[in-house]
């Protein structure tokens, strides 16, 4: 009877031995790196244009236009999502005010820079119109190449008096306007 509770006792101590195990593993570290991008873009003044000033010639009358070219530069390290232009008038008058006698803003895209021919600009490459309306906007231009970082494109800016502004409320009217370009970053994704 004492041997069958020690052949008991051992069976049961070697069976709980069997139920406790312990188990390690290791992994070599994961070399990681982050960084950040830079959100830059760049106004630089288009081929053949002396100053970077847009219309500078002001005094128009009804029927004329002057443009000005731009180069829009992405001078930073990141893609882009969007960029939009907008303007704001600082000194307002019916020059800005009145959507149909006031001025008109055509923003054209050239693939190459802008030449000046007979006194007119001309693009060379293949151009496209991003926007045309009321010179007080804000609107994203659509397809540019500055989305990439490096990225360029050879705008020409053209401010308009339409031929049916002849007096009336613009007559003798001034006013200010600031430009700005913006820039967003595209969205972030998981990697």
């Amino acid at each position: 009877m004492a041997a069958s509770v020690a052949v008991l006792g051992v069976t049961g101590a070697v069976a709980g031995l069997a139920t406790y195990g312990t188990f390690t593993d290791s992994t070599s570290p994961v070399v990681t790196t982050t960084a950040t991008g830079v959100v830059s873009i760049d106004l630089a003044k288009g081929a053949g244009a002396a100053t970077l000033s847009l219309f500078p010639n002001g005094g128009f009358l009804a029927g004329d236009s002057e443009s000005s070219p731009v180069d829009l530069v992405n001078d930073g390290t990141s893609a882009l999502s969007r960029i939009s232009l907008a303007s704001r008038a600082t000194t307002s008058s019916a020059l800005d005010a009145d959507p149909a006698d006031g001025l008109q803003l055509t923003v054209r895209d050239c693939s190459v820079d802008w030449a000046k021919v007979d006194g007119a600009w001309t693009c060379s490459g293949a151009s496209s119109t991003l926007y045309s309306g009321r010179i007080l906007l804000d609107a994203t231009l659509p397809g540019l190449d500055s989305l990439a970082p490096g990225g360029v494109d050879h705008l020409l800016l053209t401010a308009a008096l339409p031929a049916t502004a002849s007096g009336g409320s613009v007559g003798g009217a001034s006013s200010a306007l600031d430009f700005t370009f913006t820039a967003v970053q595209r969205d972030g994704a998981a990697r």
